[in-house]
């Protein structure tokens, strides 16, 4: 059966539950990385993110120390916001569904159906090719 993107009503419930992020494919060279700037956005609405980028080890992004891999997030991962080309999606899915994280969220450009079929059938709600930074002002209640 071929991957349906979630309603918006979906998306809209994920980005009001969602208080714990990793970042995953976070880069710390400033506002021209669209990682570091929905990095930010999420943290002004209230997540805790975890950026997590082995090449970024040792640096800190918005006041964050840089993860190197997904299993070092500390438990109780809301979404997982992958902002990695779409060839390095799966072992990251894996890792996500091994956290029992609650959502997969793949950035603009970034698609790998068979991944979310497994992500899904693993019981994570998937959101693919959307920006969460694009969503929120769409679909959030202003507060």
């Amino acid at each position: 059966m071929p991957w349906s993107a979630p309603s918006y009503e979906t998306v809209r419930r994920i980005l009001g539950e969602t208080r714990t992020v990793a970042l995953v494919g976070a880069i710390p060279r400033g506002a021209s990385r669209a990682s570091w700037r929905v990095m930010s956005f999420l943290q002004e609405r209230g997540s805790k993110v975890y950026p997590v980028n082995p090449e970024a080890l040792g640096q800190e992004i918005h006041g964050e120390p840089v993860l190197a891999i997904l299993r070092d997030v500390p438990p109780k991962i809301g979404m997982v916001d992958i902002f990695l080309r779409s060839a390095l999606v799966t072992p990251v899915v894996d890792d996500a569904i091994a956290a029992v994280a609650r959502f997969v969220w793949m950035h603009i450009g970034v698609i790998d159906e068979v991944s979310v079929l497994k992500a899904e059938a693993a019981g994570l709600t998937v959101v693919m090719d959307r920006c969460p930074a694009i969503e929120w002002p769409r679909l959030m209640p202003a507060a």
